[in-house]
């Protein structure tokens, strides 16, 4: 393709893109197979082909993908299809996983040193850190700068899984309930005219509650787990007061915040690429990200990650997986959006009452049940939409309904592994130092037995 022709196929708006999408009313819930199909593959191929899994994860996370592009294209035609994978990739994919790569490469260059032993009262100090971290530079900056240190303060304990699996609980998801910087559905709702400071009012006595009682049952997990386990501490030459290394990617993490922030403030218009039109805030918030991870990687010292065990593994992991999770998810979120036309009909209806009000309860559970397993923040936007779509309205006198999606959401992402990528990436890290993490289902089963009555209390309390 020559220059103009590519300036010119860059430029065209989505009337001149190969057609629009598919539409979600025609599609029947056929088309979440491939969606089912790769869950399936991360929650069970470790356990039963784990070899094949491992080395050839990719491979079939595209496979999934292809899967259903593929009959899309041979459906509703090539050009139908090939505007559903460029809107979930341009629009969707790219700026997520451009965010979560600044974040992991920038967090991961922060250095947390010091005398760090893994005692019941430091671990819960740590995670609870950590939750009132998330909310001011996002779970995936919180949980890449923590989970190192934590990883160093347990490496002479042998039981320690339960540390990372509430660290999932905390960190990578329930301390994100406060800003839009701390998780990506309340950024989106951001984005849509929900004021900066409104989760931090209205949502704090619920994330108050579920962190306090989260590291008070933690504590005492920990406590009994010490008591049975009865560690030798490592002895200690001399102690090591705490100090971080690593000013330089500290300030790119407020240079991210800054940039998540000012996409939300600052309109320029939009332009189109590939068919899709994208804000021209968003497309250069992408630019700088990728310029922020450069520049962590070129000034940060390779003595320095080395010393926190900085690996590109989990990172590539979760670009892979969660591309073929957002092409496989498309049509399912296309059938919520279509609402009582699409073959969810019977699931949507349940979300207003014989009045046609909505009821807050069920919006907190129906956003929080799909969060677990669809990625939250598209998972939000349906729920949001549902609700009426007028921020103003929600912020006001919709206000319990826009607390209970935003709850759902963020909270309910905990459930499992793909609920929120930093879980995703978590996991991956805490396997490559050499500690085993639950299964897909070990990990849902741990959700269940800690998460699921504390989010019954919730309902009750709050909703």
């Amino acid at each position: 393709m020559g220059g103009a022709a590519m300036v010119a196929a860059l430029a065209a708006g989505p009337a001149q893109a190969a057609g629009g999408g598919v539409p979600g009313a025609e599609l029947s819930l056929l088309w979440a197979i491939p969606f089912a199909g790769i869950l399936l593959s991360i929650a069970l191929m470790p356990l039963f082909a784990g070899h094949l899994w491992h080395h050839h994860y990719g491979k079939i996370a595209a496979g999934w993908a292809a899967l259903l592009l593929v009959p899309a294209a041979a459906v509703f035609g090539v050009g139908a299809a090939w505007y559903e994978l460029t809107h979930v990739m341009v629009l969707e994919y790219v700026p997520f996983i451009a965010l979560l790569l600044a974040l992991y490469t920038a967090g991961g260059g922060v250095l947390l040193k010091g005398t760090l032993i893994g005692t019941p009262a430091t671990n819960t100090a740590l995670l609870a850190i950590g939750t009132v971290l998330a909310s001011l530079m996002g779970t995936t900056g919180a949980a890449m700068l923590l989970i190192r240190p934590v990883l160093r303060a347990n490496a002479f304990r042998r039981q320690k899984t339960h540390t990372f699996v509430f660290f999932i609980f905390l960190v990578a998801n329930i301390g994100g309930s406060l800003t839009p910087v701390g998780d990506p559905p309340l950024y989106l709702g951001f984005l849509r005219g929900v004021s900066f400071f409104w989760p931090t009012t209205h949502l704090f006595a619920e994330f108050l509650v579920c962190a306090v009682v989260l590291l008070a049952v933690y504590y005492v997990l920990d406590s009994w787990a010490w008591a049975r386990e009865r560690p030798v501490v490592p002895p200690l030459e001399r102690k090591e007061p705490l100090a971080i290394e690593g000013w330089l990617n500290v300030a790119l993490v407020g240079a991210i915040v800054a940039v998540v922030i000012a996409m939300g403030y600052v309109k320029l218009g939009y332009f189109y690429l590939l068919g899709q039109r994208m804000e021209i805030e968003r497309g250069i918030g992408i630019v700088l990200f990728l310029a922020i991870t450069v520049a962590s990687v070129r000034f940060t010292s390779a003595a320095l990650r080395e010393a926190n065990g900085f690996a590109w593994g989990a990172i590539l992991e979760v670009a892979k997986l969660f591309a073929a999770i957002f092409i496989c998810m498309a049509p399912v979120l296309a059938i919520l959006r279509a609402g009582s036309e699409g073959a969810a009909a019977g699931l949507v209806a349940l979300t207003s009452d014989a009045t046609g009000q909505p009821i807050p309860w069920v919006y907190f559970w129906l956003s929080g049940v799909l969060s677990s397993f669809l990625d939250n923040a598209p998972t939000y936007i349906v729920f949001f939409e549902l609700a009426g779509g007028d921020p103003v309205h929600l912020m006001t006198q919709g206000a319990l309904t826009l607390a209970a999606i935003s709850c759902g959401a963020v909270f309910m992402g905990a459930n499992s592994y793909i609920g929120n990528a930093p879980n995703f990436m978590v996991k991956a890290i805490v396997e490559e130092n050499g500690v085993r993490m639950p299964s897909f289902f070990g990990y849902c089963a741990w959700a269940a037995i800690f998460l699921l009555p504390l989010f019954v209390l919730v309902t009750f309390i709050f909703f």
